[in-house]
């Protein structure tokens, strides 16, 4: 590694870490447009491709919902909240959840078995994805909102949205224009948190 690249990694960055210490998500029901761009997409995806990843295995992958994306993928909520029998209202409201937001990040754990680098290991990998997406979004200027819910362990739902075998939801990640000032939440005590050993 020459000189210069060595200082590029070394240099301090406190912008970064007034970001993580001001960082906080929204809710995807206070979503407004605009969601990012295609350019500003392709950065937060890189960001997010850049978490931490012993062996190299780029153990994810991501599946965009934007646009008619979004209907689609909502109608398959909505079936399968129906044929759990569910009540309309519900299926109604399953069927515009991914409306809630412009843009939707799927980000997939995609663990490669039988692996010298544990199973376990992969999937903190995947939830580091997740982690760098918000910090890259939060950057741009977008809320993000990352959750799970029912619909991310369906397995009519992870058929219907083209899930390998083995493949498993680590986030829906909402992006979008916080429309509401976002209220701090509480945080924990760090002295209840940390020991030293």
């Amino acid at each position: 590694m020459s000189a210069d690249n060595k200082t590029a990694f070394n240099h301090p960055a406190p912008d970064a870490l007034g970001l993580l210490l001001s960082r906080r998500s929204g809710s995807a029901k206070t979503m407004g447009e605009p969601g990012p761009d295609q350019k500003q997409l392709a950065d937060i995806l890189k960001a997010g491709a850049r978490a931490p990843d012993h062996g190299k295995l780029f153990p994810w992958r991501f599946i965009i919902f934007e646009g008619d994306g979004r209907k689609r993928a909502g109608e398959i909520l909505a079936e399968a909240a129906s044929a759990d029998g569910q009540r309309d209202k519900q299926v109604e409201e399953e069927r515009g959840r991914f409306l809630r937001a412009p843009l939707v990040i799927g980000v997939i754990s995609a663990v490669h078995e039988q692996h010298k680098i544990p199973v376990w290991e992969q999937e903190l990998s995947a939830g580091a994805v997740c982690q760098n997406i918000l910090v890259a979004a939060t950057s741009q200027g977008f809320v993000g909102q990352w959750v799970t819910e029912w619909y991310a362990y369906h397995p009519k739902v992870k058929e219907g949205l083209g899930l390998r075998a083995g493949e498993r939801v680590a986030g829906f990640v909402y992006l979008g224009t916080a429309k509401d000032a976002l209220e701090e939440r509480p945080r924990p005590e760090m002295e209840k948190i940390v020991s030293w050993f």
